[in-house]
């Protein structure tokens, strides 16, 4: 009944002229009272129009609007005004007030909004604020643009198991769980089935969940995170770095012209684009910049997030740090034919001290190469027979990648934390609401 009740919506109504009679649906988002008028901020799918109530025009329904409390889902009937004093100066003056659903005293107070945890403890009411609704269409646009590249660029759309049998990036990182009397997980990451899937497609990519048990409390951790990854058949290293690149530089220039207004909103402006190449720096210079700055590493030590922060200080747009040492890579990371004890694999950081927002690089193709480093590296090979098995079937060379849809949120929008990139954060203190 109330969606053919509506016939406008708060962006339409912009484009209605003066005195047209418009019926919209939505919520009360705030609301002004005096002796004859009120004035309602109503919330709806595309935004917020302002709404004027008055005795002379409502009659007995003035009660109504007066009795009905702030996120009250309602249908209200009006007629166009042109005020530049009105926000997006226009407004409707009500003609007819209905109350659909009625809500109670709201309870997310000014001061409740100084609590994080209380923030986050209402999440199922707090994302009703316009920074969280902005914030989450601009994720659902970020999502939509990352899909358009893919499939505009030939890819397929695969669909990988969240319950899985053997690690992809450490077995210290996964979540077990009991699965008909044996042993599963969840799965960290895609990648092992889209190397299957790409001798069937050649280039497939997955939008879906991931799944770390890290127990890092650091502000660009979830347990749980929208992974955006990426395989092609018959590419090397150089050729998945230019992917990733691209899929960044068109993500960003794409919502600049699909949620403009909301990213102006949480920035005060258009978010900055990035044209390829990226620079590109090697492990070995990367290690010679952070001691010049202090930082205490050597070579073959992995980057945490101290390190990253210091590294990408140093840069003012995104760049690859390449050719990470073996030992701190993932077995099916190819090595460096003209340097075994580096791999081709690299790593896309953001710059200004925010750090790594893809992982990628060219995977083993060769069976018995995937098989001695899966037993140099102290792993049982019978867990991953079927991933080695696809090796003796043709399996050309080719590289992959992954792009976590919250950090690269966080990073855009310089968001100060990343559970606020998500609708309902994971994280080792939260699994509740």
């Amino acid at each position: 009944m109330w969606l053919s009740y509506r016939n406008s919506n708060s962006k339409d109504v912009k484009n209605k002229a003066e005195g047209e009679v418009v019926r919209l649906i939505g919520w009360i988002f705030t609301k002004r009272e005096h002796p004859e008028k009120i004035f309602i901020n109503m919330r709806d799918r595309y935004g917020y129009i302002q709404l004027v109530a008055s005795k002379e025009m409502l009659k007995e329904k003035f009660k109504d609007v007066r009795e009905a409390n702030v996120e009250s889902a309602i249908a209200v009937e009006g007629v166009v005004k042109y005020d530049k004093r009105a926000p997006g100066g226009v407004e409707i003056h009500l003609t007819d007030f209905k109350v659909v659903a009625p809500a109670d005293i709201w309870p997310v107070t000014l001061s409740a909004l100084k609590s994080p945890e209380f923030m986050f403890d209402k999440r199922h009411l707090t994302i009703r604020g316009p920074r969280s609704r902005a914030v989450l269409l601009i994720r659902s646009a970020l999502i939509q643009s990352a899909f358009e590249y893919f499939t505009k660029n030939d890819y397929v759309m695969i669909n990988a198991p969240t319950f899985i049998t053997s690690a992809v990036e450490g077995g210290a990182t996964l979540f077990e769980l009991k699965y008909f009397g044996d042993k599963a997980y969840l799965t960290q990451s895609a990648q092992f089935y889209e190397e299957a899937a790409i001798c069937v497609f050649e280039k497939v990519f997955v939008i879906q969940p991931s799944f770390r048990a890290e127990k890092s409390r650091t502000r660009k951790h979830l347990t749980e995170f929208w992974h955006i990854e990426a395989e092609v058949a018959f590419a090397e290293h150089n050729d998945i770095m230019r992917v990733e690149e691209e899929l960044l530089s068109y993500i960003v220039s794409r919502l600049n012209e699909l949620v403009g207004e909301e990213i102006k909103y949480i920035r005060g402006d258009l978010l900055k684009e990035f044209t390829p190449p990226f620079e590109k720096i090697s492990y070995d210079e990367a290690i010679e910049i952070l001691q010049k700055k202090g930082v205490e590493i050597e070579w073959g030590e992995d980057f945490g997030a101290d390190e990253e922060r210091a590294l990408s200080e140093e840069f003012d747009e995104p760049f690859f740090v390449t050719g990470y040492p073996v030992e701190i890579r993932s077995f099916y990371h190819m090595p460096d034919p003209n340097r075994p004890e580096v791999t081709l694999s690299s790593d896309l950081m953001a710059p200004g001290g925010f750090g790594e927002i893809t992982s990628g690089g060219q995977r083993i193709h060769d069976y018995n190469a995937l098989l001695n480093k899966i037993k140099k590296m102290g792993l049982d090979p019978s867990e991953y027979e079927w991933y080695l098995e696809i090796r003796r079937y043709g399996m050309p060379p080719h590289s992959g990648f992954g792009m976590g849809v919250e950090r690269v949120l966080r990073w855009l929008l310089d968001l100060p934390h990343i559970r606020d990139a998500t609708l309902f954060p994971r994280t080792p203190s939260r699994l509740y609401p």
